[in-house]
């Protein structure tokens, strides 16, 4: 007789009790209660476990033999099919999405400097781990990932909406190259075809006109002296705002007037030698007692134990009435402009400013760093840059002479 459902809230006998089909109820002698199924497969008999009764109901139970039934229907083996299903979800758990980022960005660190890492991290974390992290990346597919990015996009973020879905296409291309998923949903999602078109805006620069005047407002800065030192070494250095909020006295050496910024600080991974002018030298002197106990050259000045925070240089230009006319980034357009125009050899401009050579073969044969023809120029713009701040004459004398 099939088993019902009251007969199985009253059924305390040890024993097999079948329902039909294969399927039986064990109970135990210790009580526990499993639903079996006994099946043949290849002229041996086999059992098959269904789960545990009455968390199994009898009609749970039911449905898992018609499934098996048709397995075997179709010549498979129910067990071989449930032990296959098994492993896989135990790689699904190790092989969700933010895993597998993770281990991407792991597998990467070597070539990316620290504050890349830092952006793409916070990235994922912010943009895709809570949508997608604990999803087995295998299971993910475009057009998931298409509705993260146009998400993104919809905040007005259009650049990190591109980022986004560059880093997401990178993770799935890492997951195929190391076996962790058999085939990638993301080939065809390009992002020409899933983001808006869109006009991107260079960072404002200060206009060469409006450095006499800006230069009287620096000098007039009432706000935190870090802050007000970090943009003046800003000016004489053109590196990039995080390369100089994360500077370190154990960099430079005042001996030799040179600053060594290390490739893991780099946004291409490369060390960086800057030459420090003599003005860049005295901005270092009177930074120096402002310094804190850990190493940093600017220190924030609510943190001292962290960095000047990456929204600081620009808060203060704001302040000073240059929100939209300048950027803390634009500097380094201001000198290269101004350089350039004055005659300095173009590779040396471009050598400071920590531009790699986007030709392949070029810079295979070309890695002249320009150092002292960079010494000179250096000093040349902080020369240039007194000259415009007392109101003087600066006369640019072509390619790489010194201006007088």
């Amino acid at each position: 007789m099939p088993l019902t459902d009251s007969k199985l809230r009253t059924l305390n006998n040890p024993g097999k009790h079948f329902d039909g089909g294969g399927l039986y109820l064990e109970i135990t002698k210790a009580g526990g209660r499993y639903w079996r199924l006994k099946y043949r497969f290849a002229g041996k008999e086999k059992r098959l476990a269904f789960g545990v009764y009455p968390e199994v109901t009898l009609k749970d139970a039911r449905i898992r033999r018609e499934e098996a039934r048709k397995i075997l229907e179709n010549g498979g083996d129910p067990g071989a099919v449930k032990q296959a299903q098994k492993t896989q979800g135990k790689q699904n758990a190790v092989n969700t999405f933010e895993r597998v980022a993770l281990d991407w960005i792991e597998h990467a660190r070597g070539k990316w400097s620290v504050g890349h890492e830092a952006r793409t991290l916070a990235n994922f974390k912010a943009d895709v781990f809570p949508a997608l992290g604990s999803q087995s990346i295998a299971s993910i597919s475009a057009r998931d990932v298409k509705a993260i990015i146009q998400q993104v996009e919809s905040r007005g973020a259009g650049e990190l909406a591109s980022r986004t879905m560059m880093r997401i296409r990178a993770v799935f291309r890492f997951a195929m190259v190391h076996e962790r998923i058999t085939s990638n949903p993301l080939v065809d999602l390009l992002p020409g075809e899933v983001l808006k078109a869109r006009t991107v805006t260079p960072r404002a620069a200060l206009p060469e006109k409006e450095l006499p005047g800006f230069l009287k407002k620096l000098a007039a800065f009432a706000g935190d002296l870090c802050t007000s030192h970090g943009l003046r070494l800003l000016m004489l250095t053109a590196v990039r705002p995080g390369e100089l909020r994360g500077a370190r006295w154990d960099e430079i050496d005042m001996d030799t007037a040179t600053w060594r910024i290390p490739a893991h600080r780099m946004k291409m991974g490369t060390e960086h030698v800057v030459p420090l002018s003599r003005q860049a030298l005295d901005v270092l002197v009177a930074v120096k007692p402002l310094a804190g106990a850990n190493g940093l050259v600017f220190p924030s000045p609510y943190y001292p134990t962290k960095s000047l925070s990456e929204n600081t240089f620009n808060s203060a230009l704001a302040r000073m009435g240059y929100k939209g006319i300048a950027t803390a980034h634009g500097f380094r357009a201001l000198f290269s402009t101004v350089a350039n125009e004055a005659g300095w050899n173009p590779d040396a401009v471009e050598r400071q400013l920590a531009h790699m050579e986007r030709n392949k073969i070029r810079a295979a044969y070309h890695r002249s760093t320009y150092t002292d023809e960079r010494k000179k120029m250096m000093q040349w713009w902080a020369d240039y840059v007194d000259g415009v701040a007392s109101g003087g004459t600066v006369v640019a004398v072509k390619f790489g002479k010194q201006a007088a």
